[in-house]
């Protein structure tokens, strides 16, 4: 199972909006096969894995760390193809989240009178494919909320000198987190102080990638300049979500690498009271109905706080680097929003790690595979 985990893992930034999916085919003791998953390849990895084992295939064991498809889609029930193969066992280490599968593989394996084994690595493999599991159950992406800070709390110093609080290592680290997602989000204010590219920028050769970052930026007014490093390097991979329809604004974009949605309603994120707002959810949708899977956002403190405002993140990275600022750094969340302890986000599962001399904290605040 170990073995199909790191296939599955081979798969990343290439499976999306399908899971990872790593396959083992053992006969006597040895590996006769194996295989994952890859989008643009459309084999899955059970049929990869059981046409390298060939006629060895027959009365061997198959280990998963997902739960072999039972529907037709872009390929045939791998189910069907298991049977077929003459497989005598198959290990699973989950049940699939998706509502057109889960345990109806499982239940057509056993009726076949395939012996079926469950829950081997399964915490590993609910980990390894959680954001596919929020986006087949709800339609809207995993939203991972990514904080570099100092140790006393602050994102940036008083005169803004430096562009990084974090080291050279945890921005290398950044980049891996970002080649994992499907889509990076910040603000248009982030954008004016910053100027940032929001790049993947892990290595094309070791890291390819399925399809570009989308580069996601929520400007209400639509007040972003043209040129903007994110926007002059556009490719088709930038989309500004706006409450604004003013084609005159749209106008300043006219190049045709930028895409310009309007998302406005109730949503807790605007420039200024009274005017219109971005809406939260409503972004997401769009980014699901683009099949985004997955948004890392890296954001100013105001729209960091309407994300958890809006119990819209699931997962938190919190980078602390040993430095101390003092109070007139900026805070990582406008505070006046979680003034009292009830209301504060709570993080699951928290583990914390050292990069460096850095600390690295990360938690959840829902388990995707309930409460969604």
């Amino acid at each position: 199972m170990a073995q199909a985990l790191e296939l599955a893992r081979r798969g990343e930034a290439l499976t999306s909006p399908n899971p990872m999916v790593g396959a083992v085919v053992v006969s006597d003791g040895e590996m006769v096969g194996s295989g994952f998953h890859t989008y643009d390849g459309r084999h899955h990895a059970e049929a990869l894995a059981l046409d390298q084992a060939g006629e060895r295939a027959r009365g061997a064991t198959l280990y998963l760390n997902l739960e072999p498809c039972s529907h037709a889609g872009r390929t045939p029930p791998c189910v069907e193809r298991i049977i077929a193969a003459g497989v005598a066992r198959v290990e699973a280490a989950m049940i699939d989240p998706n509502p057109l599968v889960s345990g109806k593989g499982i239940e057509r394996l056993r009726g076949a009178g395939i012996r079926v084994g469950l829950g081997i690595a399964e915490d590993e493999a609910r980990q390894l494919n959680q954001t596919f599991a929020k986006y087949v159950r709800t339609g809207l992406p995993f939203v991972t909320l990514k904080i570099a800070m100092t140790l006393d709390g602050r994102i940036t110093s008083p005169d803004r000198e430096e562009r990084w609080i974090s080291s050279a290592a945890a921005r290398a680290e950044v980049q891996h987190l970002r080649h994992r997602h499907d889509a990076i989000l910040t603000g248009s204010g982030t954008i004016a102080v910053d100027d940032p590219e929001l790049t993947d920028r892990s290595p094309v050769a070791t890291h390819p990638r399925r399809r570009p970052l989308l580069r996601v930026i929520l400007d209400s007014r639509l007040s972003i300049s043209p040129a903007a490093r994110v926007i002059q390097t556009a490719a088709h991979d930038v989309l500004l979500l706006t409450a604004v329809t003013s084609t005159e604004a749209s106008k300043r974009f006219s190049g045709g690498s930028v895409e310009i949605v309007s998302v406005g309603g109730e949503g807790p994120y605007h420039a200024v009271r009274g005017e219109a707002q971005v809406d939260l959810k409503g972004a997401l949708k769009e980014l699901g109905r683009r099949e985004i899977t997955s948004v890392l956002v890296e954001a100013g403190a105001r729209l960091s706080t309407a994300f958890l405002k809006a119990g819209l993140v699931d997962k938190m990275i919190l980078y602390y680097t040993p430095k101390l600022i003092g109070q007139e750094g900026t805070l990582p969340l406008v505070a006046r929003n979680f003034s009292r302890l009830a209301q504060a986000p709570t993080l699951h599962n928290v583990t914390v790690r050292q990069l460096g001399d850095e600390a690295v904290v990360e938690g959840y605040l829902r388990d995707v595979y309930r409460n969604h």
